[in-house]
């Protein structure tokens, strides 16, 4: 792990293929959001490297910039099948900042072990010089599985 990039894992008791279900679904995202910043948003569940969906955020919940409300398009960057997603963003911020967010599955014996990351490895200069990365913390990363495992976990 680099100084760029977070990565926090956790078994969860339930099979890849109902995770991955909820990590495709646009709906799934907001529902799993431990930072309070996803809203809603719309769209199909995702199959496949490029495919886009819309989120509508709210900027304050992190209290960090005053932007308000805003949309972002999620946009896939990778895609293996109850394996793995990733994805970057584009929104109000242009060009966009290429930061990624992403899942990798792996069956194991009670379930399901999950690791979430976030890599802010690949950002401009500017954006890098503004010094204002990482935006979500690694608690943030930890909290994010712990809703995602009491989601699935409950169904």
């Amino acid at each position: 792990m680099s100084d760029e990039r977070f990565e926090v894992q956790r078994e969860i008791a339930a099979r890849p293929a109902e995770i991955f279900a909820l990590l495709c679904s646009p709906a799934g995202h907001v529902a799993i959001d431990s930072s309070g910043m996803l809203q809603s948003a719309e769209g199909k569940p995702v199959t496949a490297v490029g495919d886009e969906f819309l989120v509508h955020m709210d900027r304050e919940s992190l209290n960090d910039f005053p932007m308000g409300k805003y949309d972002v398009t999620v946009i896939i960057t990778a895609f293996e099948q109850d394996a793995h997603i990733e994805w970057t963003i584009s929104g109000t911020i242009q060009p966009p900042i290429e930061h990624l967010y992403g899942y990798r599955l792996a069956p194991s014996e009670t379930g399901t072990l999950v690791t979430s990351y976030y890599d802010w490895s690949r950002i401009a200069a500017p954006y890098r010089e503004a010094g204002i990365f990482p935006i979500i913390p690694e608690s943030g990363l930890r909290a994010t599985l712990g809703i995602l495992a009491r989601t699935v976990e409950n169904r």
